[in-house]
This record gives structure tokens, C-alpha cells and sequence, in this order.
């Protein structure tokens, strides 16, 4: 069958080996032949910008934003399984109802929204692009976000016993 076969192309997990350096090789090579950041933060503006006309907009930035959601529905379409996949919120689910963790969800991602346009990128721009670019204020927000993220995961245990 044609899916199991494309299934077998997809593992759960890109080994750490692989993935890094295509991910910087793709970074580097996007530098060299475009000379722009290849950042999702970016790509949403200029969808925006995009959809409402807006002149000046860089139009090819929305297919790259609109491939992220539809590869992924592509890759697990491909799954052994198909589209039977968990959130990838299940320890937050066992321990809250759907309509509280559908809340959490949405305002950790209004503020992560929020930090990402204050930070002027997210976190995939600041550490992958902008730090291979050495630019000083991608390096204090890759550090100030890692640090962020390991505090608050620590205290998430914390507060929930190690079951989170």
C-alpha cells in the first residue's frame, strides 16, 4: 500500500544528527540565495500583508506559512495510523478538563504572540536565524527564552507533583 510505504519515510523523530544540520544547511543556503531570514514570525506578517494587498508585501512568505499546518496534516496523513493522532497535550489533558486546557492553550499562545512581536521574532527566527546571523539581541533572546522555558517547567513539576 502506497500510505504504509510513505509511512515508513516518516519516522516519530528525525534523529538530532540529521535534523540539525539540514536545519542549518537550509538556514545557511536560504541566507546565501535569498538573503533573508527564514522565519516563521515572518512569514505570518507577510502573509497578512499579503492577503490584505498591502504593497511592498513578500507574497512567497504565505506558502511557506500555509506549508507549515498543511505539512504537518500531510505527515500525519501519511502515518501508519492516519489522522488518529494524540494533541501532543495528553499529560495536560489527564490532569485538566478539555475546556481548561483548551484555554490554557490560548493564552499561552496569545502571549507567546505577544512576546514574539515585542521580541521582534519567535523563537525559531531568534535561535536559528538570528543567532547564525551573531546578531547580539537574537542571543539575548534565545538565552532569555531558554531560561523562561526551563523555569517554568521546573515550576509546572512542582506544582503538579512530577505528574506534568
Amino acid at each position: 500500500m502506497l500510505v504504509a510505504t510513505f509511512a515508513a519515510v516518516l519516522p516519530d523523530r528525525l534523529a538530532w544528527y540529521l535534523a540539525g544540520p539540514a536545519l542549518g544547511l537550509l538556514v545557511v543556503g536560504f541566507f546565501m540565495v535569498v538573503n533573508q531570514p527564514l522565519g516563521a514570525t515572518g512569514a505570518y506578517v507577510e502573509t497578512y500583508k499579503t492577503v490584505v494587498r498591502e504593497p511592498g508585501a513578500v507574497t512567497w512568505r504565505m506558502f511557506y506559512f500555509l506549508g507549515i499546518p498543511i505539512g504537518g496534516l500531510v505527515a500525519i496523513a501519511m502515518k501508519d495510523d492516519g489522522f488518529v493522532r494524540r494533541s501532543g497535550y495528553d499529560a495536560l489533558r489527564n490532569e485538566m478538563s478539555l475546556g481548561t486546557t483548551a484555554l490554557v492553550v490560548l493564552v499561552g499562545a496569545v502571549v507567546m504572540g505577544y512576546g514574539a512581536r515585542m521580541a521582534g521574532g519567535c523563537t525559531s527566527g531568534h535561535g536559528i536565524c538570528g543567532t547564525a546571523q551573531r546578531s547580539p539581541a537574537s542571543w539575548v533572546a534565545t538565552c532569555t527564552f531558554m531560561g523562561a522555558a526551563v523555569v517554568t517547567t521546573l515550576v509546572i513539576r512542582v506544582i503538579s507533583g512530577g505528574a506534568i
